[in-house]
């Protein structure tokens, strides 16, 4: 296992600056995702880390050592590329023996030809064998071993690269989006291989992805990155349910959290026609966002109050998605121009007999104050202060 750290790390690429002070420090045997969109430079990030390109900045450290002037060889680093790179003329066996042939054997040793000719070759090629067969066992790829790359499907070819990289015992496990060439049933599949595969050898992991769902159910805690800058690092559920900026909430959640736009008043904020009183200290006539899942969106008198406050928005019904046992539900808001409003509707929950498929054109939702988050214009999330929260009612001490 291993301890990561990251220090004001920047790098460009001729004026385009790619990553802009990245600092993060990884725990050992810590499950990390550097999540973000296309270009956000986790790729770039992942693979400073791994020795691949240097930083113009800034310092990485494993073990509390700068590995700044270390090859990636001498860092004891293990990267698993989206693409496999398998060699293609290679067995199984062969692919996975490859690092450790490079790393124990001489340069002319290296050569086919002259292996046998290499004192104590024999030996050690026993050992190498016997650790690819341990690793291939434990990835269940052992009846796969004198295959070749093309008569494996997309799923065994990525475990056999898990299996080249993991042979070595690295320090570091580095993942560069190793799912994406994958179909969805396929990707699920091996994602959960993959956090298995964790929590069996305790090695420190930090995986690169572009896809949310990756980043929520594989790891302790998820890093998001956007224009190449480090946003916020937490858990999971520290990203789904306390945002610190109102780009984490929309990038994190499917279908989109919704945004509505909300003005500063006497005691609270306006949204809509209604007031919801919080204890925020606003400035009045300040511009707001309030944001609310499309989980937390229900039909107005469909589900339980429990005498709770809420929000109702008349609104228009704009589409709708049928998803089995749930629905995706469109709406636009009346009033609000341009303001859609999205609910995600179990077809039986709590009871309640709604027919959701045949939902009047024009209609109410409803949502609890509980369940909002509030952002100042500038897109950061305000916050009350406990202490003023503390004394305030049950549906109101989550607003912000």
């Amino acid at each position: 296992m291993a301890r990561l750290s990251l220090q004001g790390i920047r790098k460009s690429f001729a004026r385009t600056e790619i990553l802009k002070g990245i600092t993060l420090d990884v725990e050992d045997g810590e499950f990390i995702s550097l999540v973000g969109a296309s270009g956000c430079g986790k790729s770039t990030l992942l693979r400073i880390i791994a020795g691949l390109e240097h930083p113009d900045e800034g310092s990485v450290s494993i073990d509390g050592k700068p590995v700044d002037e270390a090859s990636p060889k001498a860092r004891n680093v293990a990267m698993v590329f989206q693409d496999y790179a398998l060699y293609p003329h290679m067995t199984v066996a062969q692919n996975m023996a490859m690092p450790l042939i490079m790393g124990r054997l001489p340069m002319r040793a290296r050569l086919p030809g002259m292996r046998l000719l290499t004192p104590g070759f024999a030996p050690l090629r026993r050992e190498i064998a016997t650790q690819v067969e341990t690793v291939a066992r434990q990835l269940r790829i052992d009846h796969l071993l004198e295959r070749k790359p093309a008569q494996l499907s997309g799923g065994q070819r990525q475990r056999v690269a898990l299996g080249r990289a993991l042979v070595r015992n690295p320090h570091l496990f580095l993942m560069d989006e190793p799912l994406s060439n994958l179909d969805a049933k396929l990707r699920v599949q091996v994602r959960q291989e993959i956090v298995e595969l964790h929590q069996n050898t305790g090695l420190t992991f930090v995986y690169v992805t572009h896809d949310q769902v990756e980043a929520m159910t594989m790891s302790n805690r998820v890093a998001l990155l956007q224009e190449g800058r480090l946003l916020q690092v937490g858990t999971p559920d520290d990203l789904y349910s306390d945002p610190d900026s109102l780009s984490v909430a929309r990038f994190i959640g499917s279908p989109e959290i919704n945004v509505l736009p909300a003005q500063a008043r006497a005691g609270g904020f306006e949204v809509g026609d209604q007031f919801i009183p919080v204890p925020h200290q606003l400035e009045l006539g300040s511009d707001l966002f309030l944001a609310v899942r499309p989980e937390g969106v229900m039909v107005a008198g469909a589900g339980p109050r429990d005498g709770r406050q809420m929000v109702t928005l008349a609104v228009t019904r704009t589409g709708m998605e049928d998803l089995g046992g749930e629905i995706i539900l469109h709406t636009a808001v009346k009033g609000l121009p341009g303001i859609d409003l999205r609910a995600r509707l179990q077809k039986e929950a709590g009871g309640v007999d709604l027919d959701l498929r045949n939902l009047p054109l024009d209609l109410n939702l409803s949502f609890s104050p509980r369940s909002c988050r509030l952002f100042a214009a500038s897109g950061a999330r305000i916050r009350a202060g406990a202490e003023r929260a503390a004394s305030l009612p049950t549906s109101l001490e989550s607003v912000g």
